[in-house]
C-alpha cells in the first residue's frame, strides 16, 4: 500500500533521477552558510585554511552556531525534497508520509517516546557505570539555546533523511523495481554508507557501519511493515535529539553544549556495536509488531508491487 501510492503520481524513472540531482544540489547549497562562517572566522583568526579538518571547523565557531548552521543544510534539503515531490511528481506530502487516510501522529509520538526513553537510559547507565569517562558539561544559557535549536532543527534534519530514504527513494525504487526488497536493501545500505564521512568512523573504525546500516534496515522494515513513515520519523528524531542534549564528545558529528561530555578515548567493542542491532532492534520490532498487529511479514518485506 505505501509504496504502491507512487503509481498514482508521476513516477517515470527519469523524474526520480532529476529529483535526486535537485535534492543533492539543494543540500549542498545549504552547506554554504556554514562554510562561509568557518572560512571567515578562520581568516579573522589568522588560521591556515588548508589545515581545517572536521574537528577544527566545529571548534572554530561557537558550538551552538556550528550546530545551527549544520542543521540548516538539512532543513533546506527537506524543503527541496517536498518541492520536488509536489511539483515534479505531483504528489501530496500525506501520500509520501503514509498510506493511511491521514498522518497518524500518535505513531510518531509512540516511537519517539519509547526510543527516547531507551536512549536516555543507555546513556545514564553508561554514565553511572563509568563516571570517570564523563564530565558535567551543563551551562544554563548555552544549554537553553541548544534546546531551542535542537527541538526545532533536529526533527527537520531527521525528517529530511526519512523523507528522502524511506519516503522518496523507497517509493520510487519500489514502483520501478516492482518489489519491496530492492528498495529496502538499497535505501538501508546507502543510508548507512553515507555516514562513512562521520568523524565517528575515523575514531571507531569501519565496524561502526554495521550500526548505521543496521539502523537503516530497522527504519526501512518499520516503514514497510507499518505502511508509513510515522514510526521511522519518531524513532529517528528521538535518537538524534536525546543524544544531542545529553552527551557530546570532541570526536562526534554533533558537538554540543550538552549536559555530559565524554572525555574517554574513542573506542567501542564489537559487543557494543552488534548488541543494539541484533538484540535491541529486534526487541523494538516485536514491540511495534504487537502494538500495531503487524502480519504477513514475508509479503510486506519481499513481495511484489503492482499497479492494481
Amino acid at each position: 500500500m505505501y509504496i504502491k501510492q507512487a503509481f498514482k503520481v508521476e513516477h517515470d524513472w527519469w523524474l526520480y533521477l532529476v529529483g535526486v540531482i535537485l535534492i543533492f544540489i539543494g543540500s549542498q547549497l545549504g552547506q554554504i552558510p556554514f562554510t562561509i562562517a568557518v572560512i571567515t572566522k578562520s581568516i579573522a583568526n589568522g588560521g591556515d585554511l588548508s589545515a581545517l579538518d572536521y574537528n577544527a571547523m566545529m571548534s572554530i565557531l561557537d558550538l551552538n552556531l556550528s550546530l545551527f548552521l549544520l542543521l540548516l543544510s538539512f532543513a533546506i534539503g527537506l524543503v527541496v525534497v517536498l518541492l520536488v515531490v509536489k511539483y515534479i511528481h505531483k504528489q501530496t506530502i500525506k501520500s509520501l508520509t503514509t498510506s493511511r487516510s491521514k498522518i497518524d501522529w500518535s505513531r510518531f509520538w509512540f516511537a519517539f517516546l519509547i526510543w527516547g526513553v531507551t536512549t536516555a537510559c543507555f546513556i545514564l547507565l553508561e554514565y553511572y557505570a563509568s563516571p570517570e569517562n564523563f564530565t558535567f558539561n551543563f551551562k544554563p544559557i548555552p544549554f537553553l539555546i541548544l534546546v531551542l535549536i535542537s527541538v526545532v532543527f533536529i526533527p527537520l534534519q531527521t525528517s529530511f533523511e526519512e523523507y528522502l530514504f524511506r519516503g522518496y527513494l523507497m517509493q520510487g525504487l519500489g514502483v520501478l523495481a516492482k518489489n519491496r526488497w530492492v528498495p529496502l536493501i538499497f535505501t538501508s545500505t546507502i543510508f548507512g554508507l553515507l555516514h562513512i564521512a562521520n568523524p565517528e568512523i575515523d575514531n571507531l573504525g569501519y565496524v561502526l557501519l554495521v550500526h548505521y546500516i543496521g539502523t537503516g534496515f530497522l527504519l526501512g522494515i518499520i516503514t514497510l511493515m507499518d505502511e508509513g513513515l510515522e514510526l521511522a520519523l519518531g524513532f529517528h528524531a528521538a535518537n538524534n535529539l536525546i543524544a544531542a542534549l545529553l552527551v557530546t564528545a570532541d570526536w562526534t558529528a554533533f558537538q554540543t553544549h550538552s549536559i555530559l561530555k565524554d572525555i574517554s578515548d574513542p573506542e567501542m567493542s564489537n559487543v557494543e556495536v552488534f548488541f543494539p542491532v541484533f538484540v535491541i532492534y529486534p526487541i523494538l520490532l516485536i514491540v511495534f509488531a504487537k502494538k500495531y498487529k503487524w502480519s504477513n511479514w514475508k509479503e510486506k518485506l519481499f513481495g511484489t508491487v503492482t499497479n492494481n
